[in-house]
């Protein structure tokens, strides 16, 4: 191992980084030692750079030319890194800006990735006036049509109803009971079942199309004047599925939250983009509205669950403070369409019977 690799400890770094086991921490200083020289990385500016809500994480790391670069630590078998490097190449091929792989252990789920830079689109959007606003979002909505025009929906796996069926199972076990402490009677059961049944001929009806999967303002970079804007990370669950899944994670944001009227103009520039980009979207934007506020439920109803399983099995709890975010969206779409307010009126206990009011279509 390189004397410069050697000395990387804990305790000797500017910014900590911490090993969940000395056996992880040895392969990576490993496998870091053999690519050092290659990319003229500099060990001793390794420092945290992110997490999120997997078992994968993000470092920072500097190169003695200036440059930098972000490593993923992604530890089997918990992560396989094989998705994202595969997603990362269909991605740039479509002539977007994803970070490219330099380097990548896919059995030991080590990745040396290009860095985007540290400006997160939520962090941009929740500082920028309405103008800076509006111009990001319509970049954001941009590259999505340019997203699912170019990247083949066959090179991913399919969004289909079992993947639906055990997403929306989420809610009831994890919000309703574990959250709540909230048994459904067997009627309730049924409505419910209804309502997934609903929802899911819904998006299995719409066309399908290269889907993200969590096309949203924590997952773009604003990457400067003069790169390709937006910058696209957190891609490596991308599968073939409804056209209308990534517009409603943009639109109705875990983390911000936008006026119907312009959750509405955004929807129809992507709308017309979409339809000169040759896309097949419905002719008629009311029932595109709908298909996409039914998209949009099925999502919130999934991340509502997803949200009480990182509380409560993976001890991260502030992820529930968002969780009257995502019920004000979700009794929202189920309260406005007659067939979905018997699901309304399973939620009211839950979120409360506060309604608002929006426009209908």
């Amino acid at each position: 191992m390189p004397a410069a690799v050697a000395g990387l400890t804990i305790a000797s770094m500017k910014n900590p980084v911490v090993w969940p086991d000395t056996a992880r921490q040895a392969a990576f200083e490993r496998w870091l030692g053999a690519i050092a020289p290659q990319h003229g990385i500099d060990p001793a500016t390794l420092a945290p750079a992110s997490a999120d809500a997997s078992f994968r994480r993000y470092l920072r790391v500097q190169g003695r030319s200036g440059a930098r670069f972000i490593i993923m630590d992604a530890p089997p078998p918990q992560e396989d890194v094989r998705p994202f490097v595969h997603v990362a190449a269909l991605i740039q091929a479509a002539g977007l800006n994803a970070p490219p792989v330099l380097q990548a252990d896919t059995e030991q789920g080590f990745l040396l990735l290009g860095d985007l830079g540290e400006r997160v689109y939520l962090q941009a959007l929740q500082a920028a006036p309405a103008a800076e606003a509006d111009r990001l979002m319509r970049d954001a909505l941009a590259a999505l049509v340019q997203f699912q025009q170019r990247v083949p929906a066959d090179a991913l796996p399919p969004f289909d109803e079992a993947l639906l069926a055990r997403e929306l199972a989420l809610f009831p076990q994890w919000c309703v009971q574990r959250e709540f402490g909230v048994h459904w009677s067997a009627a309730e059961q049924a409505t419910w079942q209804r309502a997934c049944r609903l929802l899911m001929d819904s998006a299995l009806a719409q066309p399908v199309v290269a889907v993200h999967a969590d096309w949203m303002p924590r997952n773009l970079m604003v990457t400067g004047p003069g790169s390709n804007s937006p910058g696209i990370l957190d891609f490596q669950d991308a599968v073939a599925g409804p056209i209308t899944y990534d517009l409603a994670s943009l639109l109705r944001d875990a983390f911000i939250s936008w006026e119907e009227p312009q959750e509405i103009d955004w929807a129809v520039r992507w709308w017309e983009q979409a339809r000169r980009a040759g896309l097949p979207v419905q002719a008629d934007f009311g029932e595109f509205w709908r298909a996409l506020e039914w998209m949009g439920l099925q999502r919130h109803l999934k991340v509502l669950g997803i949200f009480c399983r990182l509380k409560h099995r993976d001890g991260k709890p502030h992820y529930a403070t968002d969780l009257p975010r995502f019920f004000t969206y979700a009794h929202k779409v189920a309260l406005r369409y007659a067939p979905l307010a018997p699901l309304a009126r399973l939620l009211e206990p839950l979120s409360g019977p506060a309604v608002q009011t929006g426009h209908t279509l």
